[in-house]
């Protein structure tokens, strides 16, 4: 996935060491993909409205992990409550 990224941002004029940043900043191939599929779609017009879209992604990504770590310790929590030590 990050060749493709990398691959679509040269198609679209921009140098391959952005396309290398971003996809370094993205990490996961979920997130690429969904850069890929925005880039593909929206056809921004600039590399900052790109930058945008790639912390909005990073801040998605974030939270979600944040939820599932959230649930996990809670459930951890409740185990102890219920059944104790």
């Amino acid at each position: 996935m990050r060749e493709k990224l990398i691959n679509t941002l040269i198609e679209m004029g921009y140098p391959e060491e952005f396309g290398v940043a971003l996809a370094s900043q993205l990490r996961t191939d979920k997130a690429i993909s969904r850069m890929i599929g925005y880039l593909l779609s929206a056809k921004p017009r600039s590399a900052e409205e790109i930058a945008d879209e790639m912390l909005a992604i990073c801040d998605d990504r974030d939270r979600w992990v944040q939820k599932k770590e959230s649930e996990y310790y809670n459930s951890k929590y409740n185990d102890i409550l219920n059944h104790g030590l």
